[in-house]
Protein backbone atom coordinates (compact mmCIF):
# COMPACT_ATOMS: atom_id res chain seq x y z
CA UNK A 1 0.00 0.00 0.00
CA UNK A 2 2.80 2.45 0.87
CA UNK A 3 4.28 2.01 -2.67
CA UNK A 4 1.27 2.51 -4.16
CA UNK A 5 0.65 5.99 -2.72
CA UNK A 6 4.23 6.87 -3.17
CA UNK A 7 3.21 6.12 -7.04
CA UNK A 8 0.28 8.00 -6.95
CA UNK A 9 1.63 10.90 -5.59
CA UNK A 10 4.66 10.99 -8.30
CA UNK A 11 1.91 10.68 -10.85
CA UNK A 12 0.04 13.85 -9.33
CA UNK A 13 3.37 15.79 -8.89
CA UNK A 14 4.47 15.00 -12.39
CA UNK A 15 2.15 14.85 -15.04
CA UNK A 16 -0.33 17.07 -13.39
CA UNK A 17 1.87 19.92 -14.35
CA UNK A 18 2.77 18.94 -17.08
CA UNK A 19 -0.63 18.87 -19.01
CA UNK A 20 -1.43 22.20 -17.38
CA UNK A 21 1.56 23.55 -19.19
CA UNK A 22 1.72 21.70 -22.51
CA UNK A 23 -1.69 23.55 -23.58
CA UNK A 24 -3.38 21.25 -26.19
CA UNK A 25 -3.70 23.53 -29.59
CA UNK A 26 -3.20 22.65 -32.70
CA UNK A 27 -2.92 24.69 -36.21
CA UNK A 28 -6.38 23.72 -36.80
CA UNK A 29 -7.24 24.86 -33.09
CA UNK A 30 -4.59 27.61 -32.06
CA UNK A 31 -6.53 29.28 -29.69
CA UNK A 32 -9.12 28.64 -27.07
CA UNK A 33 -12.99 28.90 -27.12
CA UNK A 34 -12.83 32.12 -25.17
CA UNK A 35 -10.42 34.52 -27.60
CA UNK A 36 -11.68 35.83 -31.05
CA UNK A 37 -9.60 36.74 -33.62
CA UNK A 38 -10.12 40.50 -34.40
CA UNK A 39 -8.12 41.10 -36.88
CA UNK A 40 -4.69 40.50 -39.02
CA UNK A 41 -2.07 41.55 -41.28
CA UNK A 42 1.46 40.80 -41.98
CA UNK A 43 3.72 43.47 -42.39
CA UNK A 44 6.31 41.24 -44.32
CA UNK A 45 9.83 39.53 -42.96
CA UNK A 46 10.62 37.08 -40.98
CA UNK A 47 11.98 38.20 -37.52
CA UNK A 48 11.69 41.20 -37.99
CA UNK A 49 8.93 42.70 -36.52
CA UNK A 50 10.00 43.92 -32.76
CA UNK A 51 7.42 45.46 -29.78
CA UNK A 52 4.61 47.73 -30.14
CA UNK A 53 2.09 50.34 -28.20
CA UNK A 54 -1.74 50.82 -29.17
CA UNK A 55 -3.00 54.60 -28.52
CA UNK A 56 -5.75 54.28 -25.57
CA UNK A 57 -7.76 56.84 -26.74
CA UNK A 58 -11.07 55.49 -28.71
CA UNK A 59 -10.94 58.55 -31.41
CA UNK A 60 -7.70 57.76 -31.90
CA UNK A 61 -7.42 54.42 -33.13
CA UNK A 62 -3.79 54.39 -34.01
CA UNK A 63 -0.83 51.53 -32.88
CA UNK A 64 2.46 51.35 -33.75
CA UNK A 65 4.99 48.51 -34.32
CA UNK A 66 8.85 48.84 -33.92
CA UNK A 67 10.61 47.32 -37.34
CA UNK A 68 14.21 45.92 -36.58
CA UNK A 69 16.19 43.42 -38.05
CA UNK A 70 17.06 39.90 -36.35
CA UNK A 71 16.58 37.57 -39.57
CA UNK A 72 17.60 38.75 -42.92
CA UNK A 73 16.98 42.33 -44.34
CA UNK A 74 16.84 45.67 -43.83
CA UNK A 75 13.76 46.87 -42.20
CA UNK A 76 14.41 49.15 -39.61
CA UNK A 77 11.72 51.57 -38.47
CA UNK A 78 8.30 52.17 -37.72
CA UNK A 79 4.96 50.97 -39.12
CA UNK A 80 1.82 52.88 -38.04
CA UNK A 81 -1.16 51.04 -38.00
CA UNK A 82 -5.09 52.39 -38.07
CA UNK A 83 -7.41 50.16 -36.02
CA UNK A 84 -10.71 52.19 -36.64
CA UNK A 85 -12.48 48.81 -37.70
CA UNK A 86 -10.12 46.51 -35.66
CA UNK A 87 -11.18 43.44 -37.72
CA UNK A 88 -9.42 45.60 -41.04
CA UNK A 89 -5.81 47.01 -39.85
CA UNK A 90 -4.28 49.31 -42.27
CA UNK A 91 -0.46 50.45 -42.30
CA UNK A 92 -0.95 54.31 -43.09
CA UNK A 93 3.26 54.65 -42.47
CA UNK A 94 6.06 52.53 -42.85
CA UNK A 95 8.61 55.17 -41.56
CA UNK A 96 12.21 54.11 -42.41
CA UNK A 97 16.10 55.16 -41.34
CA UNK A 98 17.56 56.93 -44.17
CA UNK A 99 20.49 55.31 -45.89
CA UNK A 100 18.61 51.72 -44.81
CA UNK A 101 22.15 49.85 -46.65
CA UNK A 102 24.57 51.37 -44.16
CA UNK A 103 23.08 51.14 -41.25
CA UNK A 104 23.65 47.91 -39.07
CA UNK A 105 22.35 46.22 -36.11
CA UNK A 106 18.94 45.97 -34.65
CA UNK A 107 17.56 49.05 -35.81
CA UNK A 108 13.89 49.32 -33.88
CA UNK A 109 13.53 47.95 -30.74
CA UNK A 110 10.72 49.27 -28.24
CA UNK A 111 8.04 52.03 -28.92
CA UNK A 112 6.14 53.79 -26.83
CA UNK A 113 3.05 57.09 -26.97
CA UNK A 114 3.32 59.87 -25.33
CA UNK A 115 0.81 63.31 -25.02
CA UNK A 116 2.50 66.50 -24.33
CA UNK A 117 0.04 69.58 -24.49
CA UNK A 118 -2.03 69.06 -27.34
CA UNK A 119 0.41 67.21 -29.39
CA UNK A 120 0.84 63.45 -29.31
CA UNK A 121 3.98 61.50 -30.08
CA UNK A 122 6.11 58.34 -30.53
CA UNK A 123 9.16 57.53 -29.40
CA UNK A 124 10.81 54.71 -31.04
CA UNK A 125 14.28 52.97 -29.34
CA UNK A 126 16.81 52.13 -31.78
CA UNK A 127 20.09 50.25 -31.47
CA UNK A 128 22.48 50.44 -34.41
CA UNK A 129 25.82 48.81 -34.80
CA UNK A 130 28.85 50.30 -36.45
CA UNK A 131 28.41 53.16 -38.90
CA UNK A 132 25.46 55.89 -39.05
CA UNK A 133 23.75 56.64 -35.73
CA UNK A 134 25.42 54.01 -33.44
CA UNK A 135 24.87 56.28 -30.82
CA UNK A 136 21.20 57.47 -31.34
CA UNK A 137 18.77 55.88 -28.35
CA UNK A 138 15.29 57.36 -29.92
CA UNK A 139 13.74 59.35 -32.64
CA UNK A 140 10.24 61.00 -31.80
CA UNK A 141 7.46 61.36 -34.11
CA UNK A 142 5.00 63.84 -34.04
CA UNK A 143 1.52 61.92 -34.95
CA UNK A 144 -1.06 64.56 -33.82
CA UNK A 145 -2.02 64.71 -37.12
CA UNK A 146 -3.08 60.91 -38.33
CA UNK A 147 -4.85 59.20 -39.81
CA UNK A 148 -3.00 61.57 -42.30
CA UNK A 149 0.51 60.33 -43.32
CA UNK A 150 1.94 62.78 -44.81
CA UNK A 151 1.78 65.35 -41.63
CA UNK A 152 3.79 62.82 -39.73
CA UNK A 153 7.18 64.33 -38.76
CA UNK A 154 10.42 63.75 -37.09
CA UNK A 155 10.58 66.02 -33.54
CA UNK A 156 13.39 65.00 -31.95
CA UNK A 157 16.17 62.59 -31.98
CA UNK A 158 18.28 61.50 -28.62
CA UNK A 159 21.58 60.40 -29.35
CA UNK A 160 24.12 59.70 -26.39
CA UNK A 161 27.70 59.87 -27.67
CA UNK A 162 29.40 58.50 -24.64
CA UNK A 163 27.24 55.88 -24.95
CA UNK A 164 26.78 54.03 -27.96
CA UNK A 165 24.72 51.10 -28.62
CA UNK A 166 21.00 53.10 -27.94
CA UNK A 167 18.44 52.02 -25.74
CA UNK A 168 17.00 48.96 -25.71
CA UNK A 169 14.28 49.45 -24.54
CA UNK A 170 11.95 52.23 -23.16
CA UNK A 171 9.49 53.44 -20.83
CA UNK A 172 7.05 56.93 -20.32
CA UNK A 173 5.76 57.86 -17.04
CA UNK A 174 3.66 61.22 -15.98
CA UNK A 175 5.55 61.91 -12.64
CA UNK A 176 3.99 63.23 -10.17
CA UNK A 177 5.13 67.15 -10.32
CA UNK A 178 3.63 66.86 -14.18
CA UNK A 179 6.76 65.79 -16.34
CA UNK A 180 6.37 63.58 -18.94
CA UNK A 181 9.94 61.21 -18.57
CA UNK A 182 11.35 58.59 -20.69
CA UNK A 183 13.29 55.78 -18.64
CA UNK A 184 15.66 54.08 -21.13
CA UNK A 185 17.96 51.12 -21.01
CA UNK A 186 21.40 52.67 -21.70
CA UNK A 187 24.53 50.23 -22.71
CA UNK A 188 26.54 49.25 -19.24
CA UNK A 189 25.06 50.98 -16.56
CA UNK A 190 21.47 52.41 -14.88
CA UNK A 191 18.32 53.49 -16.61
CA UNK A 192 18.88 57.40 -18.10
CA UNK A 193 15.52 59.92 -17.51
CA UNK A 194 14.81 62.50 -19.93
CA UNK A 195 12.40 65.30 -20.44
CA UNK A 196 10.10 64.24 -23.30
CA UNK A 197 8.20 68.33 -22.47
CA UNK A 198 12.04 69.26 -23.12
CA UNK A 199 12.91 66.98 -25.97
CA UNK A 200 10.16 68.16 -28.52
CA UNK A 201 10.32 71.77 -27.38
CA UNK A 202 13.39 71.61 -28.78
CA UNK A 203 16.07 71.81 -26.15
CA UNK A 204 16.96 67.97 -26.12
CA UNK A 205 20.44 68.95 -25.25
CA UNK A 206 18.83 69.74 -21.75
CA UNK A 207 16.21 67.17 -21.48
CA UNK A 208 17.75 65.00 -19.81
CA UNK A 209 17.59 64.35 -15.94
CA UNK A 210 19.58 61.97 -14.35
CA UNK A 211 20.03 58.81 -13.99
CA UNK A 212 18.87 55.58 -11.49
CA UNK A 213 21.59 53.56 -10.60
CA UNK A 214 21.61 49.64 -10.16
CA UNK A 215 22.47 48.33 -7.01
CA UNK A 216 25.43 45.69 -7.74
CA UNK A 217 28.88 45.15 -6.91
CA UNK A 218 31.02 46.79 -10.19
CA UNK A 219 28.27 48.27 -12.25
CA UNK A 220 25.49 46.63 -13.58
CA UNK A 221 22.45 46.93 -16.79
CA UNK A 222 18.76 46.68 -16.44
CA UNK A 223 16.62 45.19 -18.86
CA UNK A 224 13.20 46.29 -19.01
CA UNK A 225 11.74 49.11 -16.81
CA UNK A 226 8.53 50.29 -15.42
CA UNK A 227 7.16 53.26 -13.13
CA UNK A 228 4.01 53.32 -11.40
CA UNK A 229 2.55 55.54 -8.31
CA UNK A 230 2.75 53.97 -5.24
CA UNK A 231 -0.23 55.53 -3.36
CA UNK A 232 0.94 53.99 0.34
CA UNK A 233 3.67 55.67 0.31
CA UNK A 234 3.04 58.64 -2.08
CA UNK A 235 5.40 57.88 -4.21
CA UNK A 236 7.06 57.83 -7.57
CA UNK A 237 8.61 54.24 -8.03
CA UNK A 238 10.83 52.51 -10.64
CA UNK A 239 10.63 48.79 -11.22
CA UNK A 240 13.48 47.72 -12.91
CA UNK A 241 14.72 43.99 -14.01
CA UNK A 242 18.28 43.41 -14.93
CA UNK A 243 21.44 41.88 -13.60
CA UNK A 244 21.18 39.94 -10.75
CA UNK A 245 17.33 40.25 -10.74
CA UNK A 246 14.80 43.20 -9.80
CA UNK A 247 15.06 46.73 -8.21
CA UNK A 248 12.74 48.92 -6.98
CA UNK A 249 14.05 52.63 -6.33
CA UNK A 250 11.42 55.70 -5.47
CA UNK A 251 12.43 58.42 -7.62
CA UNK A 252 10.01 61.34 -6.63
CA UNK A 253 13.20 63.47 -6.35
CA UNK A 254 14.42 62.65 -9.57
CA UNK A 255 17.97 63.72 -8.43
CA UNK A 256 18.32 61.19 -6.17
CA UNK A 257 16.77 58.20 -6.71
CA UNK A 258 16.81 56.11 -3.80
CA UNK A 259 16.97 52.25 -2.88
CA UNK A 260 13.98 50.97 -1.56
CA UNK A 261 14.52 47.04 -1.41
CA UNK A 262 15.68 44.15 -4.36
CA UNK A 263 14.62 41.21 -5.18
CA UNK A 264 18.17 39.14 -6.11
CA UNK A 265 19.89 35.72 -5.30
CA UNK A 266 16.69 34.48 -6.20
CA UNK A 267 17.37 30.25 -7.17
CA UNK A 268 17.52 30.61 -11.27
CA UNK A 269 17.45 34.01 -11.72
CA UNK A 270 21.22 35.38 -12.91
CA UNK A 271 19.63 38.53 -14.31
CA UNK A 272 16.48 39.80 -14.37
CA UNK A 273 14.26 40.70 -17.73
CA UNK A 274 10.64 42.39 -16.94
CA UNK A 275 9.14 43.51 -14.06
CA UNK A 276 5.36 44.42 -13.85
CA UNK A 277 4.13 45.53 -9.68
CA UNK A 278 0.17 45.33 -9.61
CA UNK A 279 -1.93 48.46 -9.45
CA UNK A 280 -1.32 48.84 -5.34
CA UNK A 281 2.33 47.77 -5.73
CA UNK A 282 1.85 44.62 -3.41
CA UNK A 283 2.59 41.70 -5.83
CA UNK A 284 4.90 41.70 -9.08
CA UNK A 285 5.09 39.64 -12.07
CA UNK A 286 8.59 39.00 -13.13
CA UNK A 287 10.42 37.70 -16.09
CA UNK A 288 13.90 36.01 -17.08
CA UNK A 289 14.99 35.53 -21.03
CA UNK A 290 15.89 32.18 -21.25
CA UNK A 291 14.16 28.95 -22.17
CA UNK A 292 12.37 26.96 -19.55
CA UNK A 293 12.13 29.91 -17.16
CA UNK A 294 8.72 30.22 -15.76
CA UNK A 295 6.93 33.86 -14.47
CA UNK A 296 7.91 34.28 -10.99
CA UNK A 297 5.19 35.62 -8.99
CA UNK A 298 6.71 37.71 -5.82
CA UNK A 299 4.73 39.29 -3.14
CA UNK A 300 6.59 42.49 -2.17
CA UNK A 301 4.63 43.50 1.21
CA UNK A 302 7.68 42.81 3.43
CA UNK A 303 9.68 45.41 1.07
CA UNK A 304 7.22 47.80 0.94
CA UNK A 305 7.24 47.92 4.60
CA UNK A 306 10.66 48.23 5.30
CA UNK A 307 10.67 44.59 7.18
CA UNK A 308 13.45 43.20 4.82
CA UNK A 309 15.84 44.98 2.26
CA UNK A 310 15.82 41.80 -0.02
CA UNK A 311 13.07 39.23 -1.13
CA UNK A 312 14.45 36.34 -2.81
CA UNK A 313 11.42 33.90 -2.72
CA UNK A 314 8.69 33.75 -5.41
CA UNK A 315 5.32 32.85 -4.35
CA UNK A 316 4.31 31.17 -6.99
CA UNK A 317 5.20 30.63 -11.02
CA UNK A 318 3.18 30.15 -14.36
CA UNK A 319 4.87 29.09 -17.74
CA UNK A 320 2.14 27.82 -21.14
CA UNK A 321 4.77 25.44 -22.59
CA UNK A 322 7.97 24.73 -19.61
CA UNK A 323 9.88 24.00 -23.27
CA UNK A 324 9.47 27.51 -24.37
CA UNK A 325 9.55 31.12 -22.10
CA UNK A 326 7.61 34.48 -22.00
CA UNK A 327 9.13 37.77 -24.31
CA UNK A 328 6.53 40.04 -22.53
CA UNK A 329 3.34 40.88 -20.79
CA UNK A 330 1.12 43.78 -19.34
CA UNK A 331 -1.03 43.61 -16.10
CA UNK A 332 -4.58 44.34 -15.94
CA UNK A 333 -5.46 42.94 -12.23
CA UNK A 334 -6.19 40.32 -12.21
CA UNK A 335 -5.46 39.35 -15.40
CA UNK A 336 -1.74 38.68 -17.16
CA UNK A 337 -1.47 39.68 -20.90
CA UNK A 338 1.53 37.79 -22.41
CA UNK A 339 3.17 37.52 -25.71
CA UNK A 340 4.65 33.96 -25.30
CA UNK A 341 6.82 33.65 -28.39
CA UNK A 342 5.80 29.95 -29.69
CA UNK A 343 3.05 30.52 -27.30
CA UNK A 344 1.41 33.47 -28.31
CA UNK A 345 -0.82 35.07 -27.26
CA UNK A 346 -1.34 33.51 -23.44
CA UNK A 347 -3.89 35.14 -20.36
CA UNK A 348 -3.62 34.45 -16.58
CA UNK A 349 -5.41 35.29 -14.11
CA UNK A 350 -4.11 36.41 -10.71
CA UNK A 351 -6.99 36.14 -8.40
CA UNK A 352 -5.12 33.84 -6.42
CA UNK A 353 -1.79 35.07 -6.82
CA UNK A 354 -0.18 31.92 -5.03
CA UNK A 355 -2.01 29.83 -7.80
CA UNK A 356 -2.06 31.66 -10.97
CA UNK A 357 -4.34 30.16 -13.72
CA UNK A 358 -4.55 30.10 -17.70
CA UNK A 359 -8.01 31.90 -18.74
CA UNK A 360 -7.38 32.04 -22.96
CA UNK A 361 -4.86 31.72 -25.12
CA UNK A 362 -4.10 31.80 -28.73
CA UNK A 363 -1.39 30.87 -30.97
CA UNK A 364 -0.12 33.78 -33.22
CA UNK A 365 2.90 31.74 -34.78
CA UNK A 366 2.67 28.14 -36.05
CA UNK A 367 5.38 28.02 -38.21
CA UNK A 368 8.62 25.67 -37.81
CA UNK A 369 9.57 25.92 -33.72
CA UNK A 370 13.48 25.88 -34.88
CA UNK A 371 13.34 28.79 -36.90
CA UNK A 372 14.03 31.77 -34.36
CA UNK A 373 16.50 33.61 -32.18
CA UNK A 374 18.45 32.85 -29.02
CA UNK A 375 19.38 29.18 -27.63
CA UNK A 376 16.86 26.81 -28.51
CA UNK A 377 15.59 29.01 -31.77
CA UNK A 378 12.66 29.96 -28.88
CA UNK A 379 12.66 33.39 -30.04
CA UNK A 380 9.99 33.42 -32.48
CA UNK A 381 6.23 34.62 -32.93
CA UNK A 382 4.43 36.71 -30.07
CA UNK A 383 6.82 39.88 -29.20
CA UNK A 384 5.14 42.54 -28.02
CA UNK A 385 1.71 42.54 -26.40
CA UNK A 386 -0.53 45.58 -25.07
CA UNK A 387 -4.21 46.57 -23.82
CA UNK A 388 -6.18 48.90 -24.57
CA UNK A 389 -8.35 49.70 -21.49
CA UNK A 390 -11.30 51.79 -22.61
CA UNK A 391 -13.06 48.38 -24.90
CA UNK A 392 -10.60 45.28 -23.61
CA UNK A 393 -9.17 45.17 -27.47
CA UNK A 394 -5.76 42.77 -27.14
CA UNK A 395 -2.77 43.41 -29.71
CA UNK A 396 -0.13 41.13 -30.17
CA UNK A 397 2.76 42.17 -32.26
CA UNK A 398 4.44 38.98 -33.98
CA UNK A 399 8.32 38.62 -34.95
CA UNK A 400 7.37 36.38 -38.37
CA UNK A 401 3.42 36.93 -39.01
CA UNK A 402 2.51 40.88 -38.20
CA UNK A 403 0.05 42.60 -36.33
CA UNK A 404 -2.95 40.70 -34.26
CA UNK A 405 -6.34 41.61 -32.96
CA UNK A 406 -8.47 40.44 -30.58
CA UNK A 407 -11.27 39.63 -28.14
CA UNK A 408 -11.71 37.67 -25.10
CA UNK A 409 -15.00 37.05 -23.61
CA UNK A 410 -16.17 38.87 -21.07
CA UNK A 411 -13.54 41.22 -20.75
CA UNK A 412 -14.73 44.08 -22.38
CA UNK A 413 -12.67 47.22 -20.58
CA UNK A 414 -10.17 47.40 -17.85
CA UNK A 415 -10.70 49.99 -14.84
CA UNK A 416 -8.40 49.15 -11.70
CA UNK A 417 -11.40 50.27 -9.12
CA UNK A 418 -13.51 47.34 -10.49
CA UNK A 419 -11.30 45.12 -8.93
CA UNK A 420 -10.83 46.81 -5.74
CA UNK A 421 -7.40 48.68 -6.90
CA UNK A 422 -5.72 51.97 -7.61
CA UNK A 423 -6.93 52.40 -11.58
CA UNK A 424 -2.93 52.08 -12.51
CA UNK A 425 -1.27 50.08 -15.55
CA UNK A 426 1.64 51.21 -17.80
CA UNK A 427 -1.11 52.94 -19.24
CA UNK A 428 -0.66 56.55 -18.43
CA UNK A 429 -3.44 59.68 -17.87
CA UNK A 430 -1.58 62.56 -19.83
CA UNK A 431 -4.18 65.11 -18.89
CA UNK A 432 -4.42 64.94 -15.15
CA UNK A 433 -2.98 67.18 -13.03
CA UNK A 434 0.41 66.70 -10.72
CA UNK A 435 0.03 64.74 -7.53
CA UNK A 436 2.24 67.44 -5.93
CA UNK A 437 -0.75 68.86 -4.02
CA UNK A 438 -1.45 65.21 -2.84
CA UNK A 439 1.74 64.31 -1.78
Amino acid sequence: MKNLLTILFLAVVVVAPSQAQDTAWTQLKPGSDNVTVEGHIPLGGVLNTMDMEVEQEMSRPFAYVARGTVGAGSVRGTDIIDISNPASPKVLLRWRMENPDLHTGLGGMDIKYFKYGERYYVVQSTQFGPGPNSDLGAYILDVTDLPDPSKVFEAARIHEPDLPGGFHNIFIYKHSDGRVILLATINGAGANMYDLGKAVSGDVKGAFIGTVPIAVDQGGFYHDLYAAWHPDSNQDRFYGGGQGGYYIYNITDTDKPELEFTMTGITGVSWGHTFTPSPDGRYAVTETEYQYAPLRMFDMKKGNDGEVENIRSPISAWTANWKNLVHNHEVRWPYVFVSGYHDGLQVFSLMDPKHPTTVAYYDTYTGPRDVGAMGGAVGNGAFGVDVRNADGLILISDMSTGFWTFRMEGFNGWNGEDWGMPNISSVQNWDEESKEGTR
